[in-house]
Protein backbone atom coordinates (compact mmCIF):
# COMPACT_ATOMS: atom_id res chain seq x y z
CA UNK A 1 0.00 0.00 0.00
CA UNK A 2 2.63 2.17 1.38
CA UNK A 3 4.76 1.47 -2.34
CA UNK A 4 1.33 2.79 -4.17
CA UNK A 5 0.87 5.89 -2.42
CA UNK A 6 4.88 6.45 -3.07
CA UNK A 7 4.34 5.95 -6.88
CA UNK A 8 1.05 7.88 -7.20
CA UNK A 9 2.66 10.54 -5.64
CA UNK A 10 5.71 10.66 -7.73
CA UNK A 11 3.43 10.23 -10.80
CA UNK A 12 1.76 13.65 -9.44
CA UNK A 13 4.76 15.17 -8.87
CA UNK A 14 6.37 14.37 -12.26
CA UNK A 15 3.14 15.45 -13.95
CA UNK A 16 3.38 18.43 -11.66
CA UNK A 17 6.90 19.61 -12.95
CA UNK A 18 6.18 18.77 -16.51
CA UNK A 19 3.04 21.19 -16.59
CA UNK A 20 4.91 24.00 -14.90
CA UNK A 21 7.88 23.81 -17.49
CA UNK A 22 5.35 23.23 -20.48
CA UNK A 23 3.66 26.55 -19.17
CA UNK A 24 6.95 28.51 -18.58
CA UNK A 25 8.24 27.53 -22.03
CA UNK A 26 5.12 28.29 -23.50
CA UNK A 27 4.61 31.82 -21.79
CA UNK A 28 8.35 32.65 -22.51
CA UNK A 29 7.92 32.05 -26.37
CA UNK A 30 5.29 34.25 -26.28
CA UNK A 31 6.81 37.22 -24.83
CA UNK A 32 10.03 36.84 -26.74
CA UNK A 33 8.05 37.08 -29.80
CA UNK A 34 6.09 39.89 -28.79
CA UNK A 35 9.28 42.41 -28.35
CA UNK A 36 9.35 42.68 -32.36
CA UNK A 37 7.12 41.88 -35.31
CA UNK A 38 9.81 42.29 -38.02
CA UNK A 39 12.70 39.21 -37.78
CA UNK A 40 15.38 41.40 -39.22
CA UNK A 41 15.27 44.46 -37.06
CA UNK A 42 18.62 45.55 -36.60
CA UNK A 43 20.06 43.17 -39.67
CA UNK A 44 19.92 45.68 -41.87
CA UNK A 45 21.76 48.27 -40.27
CA UNK A 46 24.62 45.74 -38.77
CA UNK A 47 24.59 44.68 -42.74
CA UNK A 48 25.45 48.78 -43.45
CA UNK A 49 28.43 49.06 -40.75
CA UNK A 50 30.43 45.46 -41.69
CA UNK A 51 33.08 45.69 -43.82
CA UNK A 52 32.02 42.46 -46.26
CA UNK A 53 34.94 40.61 -47.68
CA UNK A 54 33.91 41.19 -51.78
CA UNK A 55 36.87 38.35 -52.65
CA UNK A 56 34.65 35.62 -51.09
CA UNK A 57 32.74 34.14 -53.93
CA UNK A 58 35.84 34.47 -56.06
CA UNK A 59 38.50 32.31 -57.47
CA UNK A 60 41.20 33.99 -56.14
CA UNK A 61 40.83 31.42 -52.95
CA UNK A 62 38.96 28.47 -54.42
CA UNK A 63 41.72 26.80 -53.36
CA UNK A 64 41.44 27.99 -49.33
CA UNK A 65 37.52 27.81 -49.54
CA UNK A 66 38.22 24.06 -50.52
CA UNK A 67 40.73 22.72 -48.50
CA UNK A 68 38.66 24.53 -45.42
CA UNK A 69 35.31 22.75 -46.62
CA UNK A 70 37.60 19.24 -46.89
CA UNK A 71 39.08 20.13 -43.31
CA UNK A 72 35.50 20.32 -42.18
CA UNK A 73 34.41 16.92 -43.78
CA UNK A 74 37.62 15.27 -42.13
CA UNK A 75 37.26 16.41 -38.92
CA UNK A 76 33.49 15.77 -39.04
CA UNK A 77 34.30 11.69 -39.98
CA UNK A 78 37.21 11.69 -37.07
CA UNK A 79 34.13 12.78 -34.37
CA UNK A 80 32.17 10.23 -35.56
CA UNK A 81 35.12 7.49 -35.89
CA UNK A 82 35.74 9.08 -32.48
CA UNK A 83 32.46 8.33 -30.98
CA UNK A 84 32.01 5.21 -32.52
CA UNK A 85 35.37 3.80 -30.83
CA UNK A 86 34.01 5.30 -27.38
CA UNK A 87 30.28 3.65 -28.13
CA UNK A 88 32.24 0.54 -28.82
CA UNK A 89 34.93 0.78 -25.40
CA UNK A 90 32.04 1.29 -23.03
CA UNK A 91 30.26 -1.35 -24.55
CA UNK A 92 33.24 -3.78 -24.36
CA UNK A 93 33.66 -2.47 -21.10
CA UNK A 94 30.15 -3.07 -19.62
CA UNK A 95 30.05 -6.55 -20.95
CA UNK A 96 33.55 -7.72 -20.11
CA UNK A 97 31.75 -9.34 -16.72
CA UNK A 98 34.35 -9.24 -14.52
CA UNK A 99 37.13 -10.24 -17.07
CA UNK A 100 39.93 -8.70 -16.83
CA UNK A 101 41.02 -8.88 -20.19
CA UNK A 102 38.07 -7.38 -21.89
CA UNK A 103 38.29 -4.64 -18.84
CA UNK A 104 42.30 -3.96 -20.02
CA UNK A 105 41.12 -3.66 -23.98
CA UNK A 106 38.39 -1.49 -23.00
CA UNK A 107 40.55 1.06 -21.12
CA UNK A 108 43.47 1.20 -23.86
CA UNK A 109 40.93 1.73 -26.84
CA UNK A 110 39.08 4.57 -24.61
CA UNK A 111 42.48 6.49 -23.57
CA UNK A 112 43.73 5.57 -26.92
CA UNK A 113 40.77 7.21 -28.67
CA UNK A 114 41.13 9.68 -26.51
CA UNK A 115 44.98 10.56 -27.52
CA UNK A 116 43.77 10.61 -31.27
CA UNK A 117 41.74 12.97 -30.67
CA UNK A 118 43.81 15.30 -29.07
CA UNK A 119 46.75 14.64 -31.65
CA UNK A 120 44.54 15.31 -34.74
CA UNK A 121 42.27 18.74 -32.92
CA UNK A 122 46.26 19.71 -31.61
CA UNK A 123 47.94 19.27 -35.87
CA UNK A 124 44.42 21.62 -36.80
CA UNK A 125 45.02 24.06 -34.60
CA UNK A 126 48.45 23.76 -35.69
CA UNK A 127 47.98 24.73 -39.26
CA UNK A 128 45.09 26.87 -38.68
CA UNK A 129 47.79 29.25 -36.67
CA UNK A 130 50.13 28.60 -39.83
CA UNK A 131 47.39 29.16 -42.40
CA UNK A 132 46.49 32.10 -40.86
CA UNK A 133 50.20 33.36 -40.48
CA UNK A 134 51.03 33.21 -43.92
CA UNK A 135 48.21 34.53 -45.22
CA UNK A 136 48.82 37.78 -43.34
CA UNK A 137 51.92 37.62 -44.61
CA UNK A 138 50.90 37.65 -48.00
CA UNK A 139 48.43 40.68 -47.39
CA UNK A 140 51.24 42.62 -46.14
Amino acid sequence: MNKLIFMSKKIIFSSLFFLLFSCLAFFGMNSCSAITTDPLTGLNETAAVTVLDQSVGSDSNFLQTTAGKLIGVVLSFVGVLFLILMIYAGITWMTAAGNDQQVTKAKSLLINSIIGLIIIFAAYAITAFVGNFVSTLGQQ
